[in-house]
């Protein structure tokens, strides 16, 4: 099955050639004619924040299971591709990453066991489980950042093989290839029989058991998956754009981020939502910060700054909710079916 739509004469689609060009852009002009501060500032936490809300979407937007414990995953992909750096030596960095990843699929299905008995609102509580328990373990157990005091972590430098990746530029193309390379195996998944045994589960479970979907199997499935894209998005969180960490950095608020980028702002139960939100969540502080320095001077400082950004983000997602619930992807489908009319994908993306 190809990762990419096609016509039936076997010819991509007009939304594949954009996607194209879009990489193309991606790789051969930004890194060329991005500012350290765009690349290292802006665009490399937008695709880390974008590829954290594709995993959840996998969760909740396909599946139907939801999930408050989001930051906890971040956290185990970022501490363990660094204890794997630290314990074990000459390990490829790719290695530590798949490697985080799948410790972070691990505690995933661990925390996803719960969601065989329990649904909605009572399996959001449960997963925030997985929330405190993480950063209790990060916290307590010096073990897990070399025995730092405070339990803050310096990632090591970004370097396959003779290569390192030390600019900005560098870890973008870096951030950005993985991503590029996981959201388009999350496709893949989604447009397989797996992908519609998740939306079997997620629109009527006892339905999908009696069709014969394996509730056990895809639910866990759709744990290991996204905890796996979550965890890689925190080992990129560490390594490519913070560079040194701590465990309060992956609190609850970082939980509620990611909800929000694909529940309310970006689009349930569309891939391309989850970038859409992640781009809006990192350029709306900054589009904030220079309205209300032009507006109202140095009275605008950095602790107004946050509280107008939790009023105004509040005020948008109420507006969301009534007037727009599938978020900011449904203005963007209908502007593109405007422009090019076309027929609905089976498995929304």
């Amino acid at each position: 099955m190809a990762l990419l739509a096609r016509t039936k004469t076997g010819r991509p689609t007009a939304e594949t050639l954009w996607i194209g060009i879009g990489i193309v852009v991606a790789y051969g002009v930004v890194p060329l004619a991005g500012s350290d501060y765009l690349l290292d500032a802006v665009l490399t936490p937008f695709l880390v924040l974008a590829l954290a809300a594709v995993g959840l979407n996998v969760l909740t937007g396909y599946a139907g299971q939801v999930s408050l414990g989001s930051a906890a995953f971040l956290a185990v992909g970022a501490y363990a591709a660094y204890n794997l750096h630290l314990r074990v030596p000459g390990l490829p960095l790719l290695v530590d990453v798949v490697l985080a990843g799948g410790i972070a699929a691990a505690i995933g299905i661990v925390f996803g066991l719960p969601s065989l008995r329990l649904r909605g609102f009572y399996l959001a509580v449960s997963t925030l489980a997985a929330q405190f328990f993480v950063q209790w373990a990060l916290t307590k157990f010096g073990w897990f950042s070399n025995d730092n005091p405070s339990g803050v972590i310096d990632a090591p430098v970004l370097r396959i093989g003779s290569v390192s990746f030390t600019t900005a530029a560098e870890r973008y193309v870096f951030s950005l290839t993985i991503v590029v390379v996981l959201t388009l195996l999350t496709l893949r998944l989604l447009r397989s029989q797996s992908g519609r045994n998740f939306i079997a589960v997620r629109d009527h479970e006892i339905a999908a058991k009696v069709i014969g979907v394996p509730l056990l199997r895809t639910k866990l499935l759709a744990f290991a998956m996204s905890s796996f894209l979550i965890g890689v998005a925190g080992v990129l969180w560490a390594f490519a754009y913070l560079r040194t960490v701590e465990p309060a950095g992956f609190n609850l608020d970082r939980s509620f981020q990611i909800f929000f980028i694909i529940i309310i702002i970006g689009g349930l139960a569309s891939l391309r939502g989850s970038f859409i939100g992640a781009a809006f969540i990192v350029v709306f502080p900054l589009l904030l910060s220079r309205i209300g320095a032009a507006l109202l001077g140095r009275v605008f400082d950095s602790g107004v700054l946050e509280m107008s950004q939790h009023i105004v983000i509040g005020a948008l997602i109420i507006v969301f909710l009534i007037a727009e619930p599938r978020g900011l992807i449904a203005p963007w489908d209908r502007a593109w079916s405007a422009v090019r009319p076309a027929r609905r994908p089976a498995i929304p993306t």
